[in-house]
């Protein structure tokens, strides 16, 4: 069968490129590349599940067409393209011609009609033509022989749309109603203006009844009040739009069949753009385990990217690619194998004692352990490495026997216990913790090339491979070419010979030295020493204590709880039958939405998902809890299961069985604000705001009888940051004072008093001071607070009234973001915002919001941050017992002895407070008890 594929190019592209919005990828020059990446992955997918045997790839061009003719607002509204969309376009095309699949076409015609005119020429000729699009207007091309073809995205699978979809999903009876309904409904994105007051419920309704947009104009007299008014009076912009929304089949393009026959991707052209594009993953999609983005630097790609024989037939599309089409002599990549190195094997009680001889004469060393896991709480030690100097390093391996393998561990101390010599690693933690369980506590500097390279770019990514291939140009020896690939059949080093651990393991430290003097002078140039050197290194070692120390739990506690919570969902399941009169799979989606929406009718506007069934997330069922009281029970529900499932079920599985104890593992560098995340448990995840949810609390509890749990908690942290930084004054007396900030906020904002201050004022001037550091717009805070949007407009202007310095601080923040490309916290850690300046109102608000968050949620994760390290040091000075267990938001957890508590709790309060110096007094909430819930 003759299976033609075609792609609507640009709207391919805005969705790759808007779908990684919140997690974009970037190489390591800079460039995102979300675009070329999704749109690729998206090729990719569609050629090896569909097998098409024909495929184009259509684009719009500038020039304009009969639309912008006849309706010169046409597509007028429209908002710049991202810029990094447009850098991206380019190497989309590149990657398409790469692929040797044509791009087509035509001055004065959309996308749209091109592949409407050639999917017709297709059909007639005996082709199954998908017209691959997440574009609605399409519909009204679909035949027998003619599909839609919506790609996955978010988690749905594709979804095609024939004769019978379309019918179904416009509730027409021809697949041409679909025209007459775009028509009265218009288009917001294409600024088609349809007529005023007709939605698509009322469209439908309309197209069902009279058929066509003529139709109904014919019979307006039939209508009633607004609707006959409307229709009467915008009749010919009615008629416009629907000229508008018709696809015109007749365009000046030939179906070339040789042209669009599928043929093997050019691996010339597609090899150095994926090197240079940093696609790692994709480049073994194509060509295999073999490639590698260091093999070559983009090779010479020759100017006439559009020319024949990979484009034969059709017209050019116009892309300014003069910057990345200039011919570069490629680069041959390094590698074990073409780099030379002095990597030696110290296996001797005579070779190691050289080593440490050595290593005892140096300013800094750096070192790697291996191991059989990655869980440094629960796995062997199998060999230390060592390297001083680039190109030489040392492999040490260590017996399997547990008392050998300390003995041997052992000889080291006169070196990693020495607090003169500097210690250098990549994810360092990991090394000190597992040394941690073989006697050995390291001392000294630290410099983590991982931690390093989060500071100077914390939205990318820090693992060493990827660093050393994108600042060394230097691929290292892949661990699955020793143990095999990722899943249940991988082995351990302890199955590799010596060899070859020999080598990968001195490599490892060999890169991480050389990446510490790349790293360096960068951390020098971005004024980011003092924050590397004084909060993210020291906090290692307080990190590495917290999670070798873990925290008791209580498992018979959750055990009951467990069962508690399966009555309550029992008793809420039945509730929810008897109120729904029907029994349904709760948890299932689709089922939920039947009954919601079509049997209790509770939203007559009810959007649905892609592939046709009712969204039923939390926030429209959280919208619809005010209409009925079925939905807060279903929202009972689904937080109960999540809490059984995810926690009170989940904890008891990570108990360690070497110390009966569940150690959570903290990650510095995920979070681009500089916040703490944990997993295994995610801890600050632990739900709080409900009651139930609070009682997970009760199962962490101190190790013994003879201990108590101290829990520490910042109180509104943020808030007093926000005042600090934006010097307001009224909110600064206002917590100087001591009063309550959010009656304080309403009392200025409402103009009463601040003992007049109601429930309800307060509420909405609680939910202002949130919002405002995230940026919240009138329609958010009327979303939030469920009131008119002409209301919340209100009190945010007088908000800014009152309190004029936040507004002078956005402001500020945002203009010294647009001048300078980032934001810095109160210690100087930076948030990069490349957006801040795009064209994209879209894309710029986001970049806005990060500027006005990011220094003060920033701020916060430093304050505590520099918190733990002093307690850590102030506990150890003092000989304090107490052990810090837990980090969760903006409190600290402790396990001490019973006869510490009066002891601590001042140490603790007083580095709190004092951790960076404001004119806003911080204040610190403590308690103590025999779990955390008690103590919180």
């Amino acid at each position: 069968m003759k299976k033609l594929f075609l792609l609507d190019g640009m709207a391919l592209i805005y969705r790759a490129h808007f779908a990684l919005s919140k997690n974009p990828r970037f190489t390591s020059a800079g460039m995102n590349t979300s675009a070329v990446m999704g749109f690729t992955n998206t090729l990719l997918d569609v050629i090896r599940k569909e097998k098409p045997t024909h495929m184009a790839v259509v684009f719009d061009t500038d020039a304009p067409t009969e639309r912008h003719t006849e309706f010169e607002a046409y597509k007028a509204q429209r908002q710049a393209m991202p810029e990094d969309l447009s850098a991206a376009l380019p190497y989309v095309i590149k990657v398409i011609l790469g692929f040797n699949i044509p791009v087509i076409t035509a001055d004065g015609f959309e996308a749209d009609d091109i592949i409407g005119t050639l999917a017709k020429k297709a059909e007639a000729k005996g082709y199954q033509v998908y017209c691959m699009t997440p574009d609605k207007d399409f519909a009204q091309l679909v035949s027998e022989n003619i599909r839609i073809y919506k790609p996955a995205r978010m988690g749905n699978d594709m979804e095609i749309l024939g004769v019978k979809e379309v019918l179904a999903k416009w509730e027409v009876e021809r697949v041409e109603q679909v025209i007459d309904i775009l028509g009265l409904w218009g288009d917001a994105v294409d600024n088609i203006p349809g007529i005023p007051g007709i939605g698509e419920k009322t469209a439908k309704a309309l197209i069902k009844q009279y058929g066509s947009v003529e139709n109904i104009i014919a019979n307006s007299h039939e209508l009633k009040g607004k609707l006959q008014e409307n229709v009467i009076q915008y009749a010919e912009q009615g008629l416009l739009s629907k000229r508008l929304a018709t696809i015109n089949l007749d365009s000046p393009v030939e179906l070339d069949e040789a042209g669009l026959e599928i043929c093997a991707p050019s691996r010339d052209l597609l090899e150095p753009l994926f090197a240079e594009l940093e696609f790692r993953t994709i480049g073994k999609r194509v060509f295999g385990e073999e490639f590698s983005v260091t093999e070559m630097k983009a090779a010479p790609v020759q100017t006439d990217l559009f020319g024949n024989p990979v484009n034969a037939g059709y017209t050019s599309l116009t892309v300014d690619v003069q910057d990345i089409t200039e011919p570069e002599v490629p680069v041959a990549a390094k590698s074990i194998a073409t780099t030379e190195h002095e990597y030696h094997l110290a296996d001797t009680p005579e070779k190691r004692a050289e080593l440490i001889r050595l290593l005892k004469q140096q300013k800094d060393i750096c070192f790697d352990t291996e191991t059989t896991g990655t869980d440094a709480n629960h796995c062997e030690l199998v060999g230390l490495s060592f390297a001083i100097k680039p190109g030489e390093a040392w492999y040490v391996p260590v017996p399997h026997n547990e008392t050998d393998a300390k003995a041997l561990v052992a000889e080291f101390k006169p070196v990693l216990e020495d607090p003169a010599i500097g210690k250098i690693g990549q994810n360092i933690k990991f090394d000190l913790m597992t040394l941690k369980w073989y006697g050995l506590n390291i001392k000294g500097k630290l410099f983590d090339t991982m931690l390093a390279h989060y500071v100077l770019d914390p939205d990318t990514r820090h693992n060493m491979d990827i660093l050393a291939e994108n600042y060394l140009n230097y691929t290292p020896v892949s661990i699955t070419t020793l143990i095999g690939p990722k899943g249940k059949n991988q082995g351990n080093m302890r199955d590799v010979e010596i060899e070859k651990i020999k080598d990968y393991a001195a490599e490892d430290a060999d890169i991480t030295l050389q990446l510490k003097q790349v790293f360096e002078p960068k951390l020098k140039q971005a004024e980011a020493e003092k924050l590397i050197n004084e909060i993210e290194h020291p906090l290692i070692y307080v990190l590495a204590d917290m999670e070798c120390e873990g925290v008791k739990i209580d498992i018979d506690t959750l055990k009951e709880f467990s069962k508690e919570l399966e009555s309550d969902l029992g008793k809420l399941e039945k509730v929810v039958y008897e109120k729904a009169g029907v029994r349904f799979n709760i948890s299932s989606p689709k089922q939920l939405g039947e009954v919601l929406f079509e049997k209790l009718q509770l939203d007559p506007k009810a959007k649905k998902t892609k592939t046709g069934q009712y969204q039923t997330g939390e926030d429209v069922l959280t919208a619809l809890s005010t209409k009925s009281d079925i939905v807060r029970d279903i929202l009972d529900f689904r937080q109960l299961l999540k809490l059984k499932s995810t926690y009170v079920d989940a904890l008891p599985q990570m108990v360690n069985p070497k110390t009966g104890r569940v150690h959570t593992s903290y990650n510095q560098a995920v979070a681009a604000t500089g916040r703490l995340s944990s997993q295994n448990p995610n801890l600050q995840n632990i739900p709080i705001r409900t009651e139930r949810g609070r009682e997970v609390r009760k199962a962490f509890i101190p190790r013994d009888s003879g201990h108590i749990i101290v829990s520490a908690d910042y109180s509104q942290i943020e808030l007093r940051i926000i005042a600090e930084i934006s010097r307001d004054e009224n909110m600064m007396q206002a917590f100087i004072d001591g009063i309550d900030i959010h009656t304080a906020t309403a009392a200025n904002v409402y103009g009463v008093p601040v003992n007049e201050v109601d429930s309800t004022q307060r509420r909405n001037a609680k939910a202002v001071n949130f919002g405002i550091i995230y940026g919240q717009s009138a329609f958010g805070l009327s979303q939030n607070l469920g009131i008119p949007r002409k209301e919340a407009a209100e009190i945010i202007e007088q908000y800014f009234i009152q309190f004029p310095g936040i507004k002078r601080y956005m402001s500020d923040t945002m203009n010294f973001a647009r001048e300078n490309g980032y934001v810095n916290t109160l210690m100087g850690r930076r948030r990069y915002l490349r957006d801040i300046n795009s064209a994209n109102q879209t894309v710029r608000g986001f970049a806005e919001r990060n500027a006005i968050n990011a220094p003060i949620q920033g701020s916060a994760a430093d304050m505590i941050k520099i918190a733990m390290i002093n307690i850590h040091n102030e506990f150890k000075a003092k000989n304090v017992q107490a052990k810090m267990t837990m980090q969760v938001h903006d409190e600290l957890v402790f396990d001490a002895p019973q006869d510490e508590v009066e002891l601590i709790k001042p140490i603790i309060v007083d580095n709190m407070k004092n951790a960076i110096k404001t004119e806003v007094p911080i204040i610190v909430e403590i308690g103590s008890g025999l779990n955390w819930l008690e103590a919180h």
